[in-house]
């Protein structure tokens, strides 16, 4: 068969395949020869230039290529990226967001663990399904009791996310900060706290937030007003992640509320197989750097500007 042919044939075979929509079957039956060759003309056909697949992603998904560049520079699975809308709306469809890739990636009944904050209280509000996962089981990373923003403690987002996704769920009930090393140790030892967080541990996907230093977080707020300065005036946090304050590195900081702290523990968090961080905001970046830089996310939902910053 000479070249001229070849290629009036690339062309027919092309036209039936990708404009009448035809399956290789059927075209083979028509054409007269094999399904593997079929496939092998379409193969020799984009290798021609006969054939182009352009992908337009510009208007549809504009972050792609942003996206693409943080995975690689911090060897993530997935980042999800969102306009930058600030204030309150960017923690809004942050939470959607986040909402449409745990949707995607959880089953019936996996256990899914949860931590706490504003972030993740946007996750629990934006959280519907028509999907019920009544196998399903939500349960906390984190200790939080007590009347301070009790909107965003992880017992609240699990129990809003189970009656969203009509599943079951665990309560975690301790504070998020105990006074000394000698009470945590003994807290660690209820068996009522030993059972959830050796659930946690078995969790098959974890979706946290990441806080920002401590001037900036919701957390040291609520729970320590102005005295937290003396915690964190000569150490080297950069951020929080599951209540953990971390430094540059995603290393657990030296800080003593580390040592007091009602959390699951970063080493315990790495060995989750599928960790989301959901985070956005330039006072962040610092802290976002240091979980991806020490690997405690696997997955990570945030906006344009700060993946941008990410890169610089």
């Amino acid at each position: 068969m000479n070249l001229p042919e070849d290629n009036r044939l690339f062309v027919k075979i092309a036209h039936m395949y990708y404009e009448e929509g035809r399956n290789q079957s059927q075209i083979a039956e028509e054409i007269g020869v094999s399904r593997s060759l079929i496939s092998k003309y379409l193969s020799k056909a984009r290798d021609l230039g006969i054939v182009e697949i352009i992908i337009h992603d510009e208007m549809i998904h504009p972050y792609r290529k942003l996206e693409g560049k943080v995975e690689r520079l911090y060897g993530l699975r997935e980042v999800v990226c969102i306009p930058n809308l600030g204030g309150e709306s960017s923690k809004s469809r942050l939470g959607s967001a986040a909402c449409k890739y745990l949707l995607r990636v959880m089953r019936d009944g996996q256990t899914i663990g949860v931590s706490a904050g504003t972030t993740l209280y946007e996750v629990a509000k934006a959280m519907t399904s028509s999907q019920p996962y009544p196998s399903a089981t939500f349960v906390p990373l984190v200790g939080g009791m007590g009347n301070e923003r009790v909107d965003i403690h992880a017992n609240h987002i699990v129990a809003k996310l189970a009656e969203s996704l009509q599943s079951q769920y665990k309560l975690l009930h301790a504070p998020v900060m105990v006074d000394s090393k000698e009470a945590k140790e003994i807290f660690m030892r209820q068996t009522s706290i030993q059972d959830i967080f050796n659930l946690s541990t078995k969790s098959h996907i974890a979706i946290v937030g990441i806080g920002g230093t401590p001037e900036h977080s919701t957390m040291v707020k609520s729970y320590l007003g102005q005295e937290h300065q003396e915690y964190f005036d000569h150490t080297d946090v950069v951020g929080d992640i599951c209540y953990n304050f971390i430094d540059a590195n995603g290393r657990s900081s030296l800080s003593s509320w580390n040592e007091r702290v009602i959390a699951l523990e970063l080493d315990q968090l790495r060995e989750i197989p599928l960790v989301i961080g959901v985070a956005c905001g330039l006072e962040k970046v610092k802290a976002i750097k240091a979980a991806l830089e020490g690997k405690l996310v696997h997955v990570l939902v945030t906006d344009e500007q700060t993946a941008q910053a990410l890169l610089d």
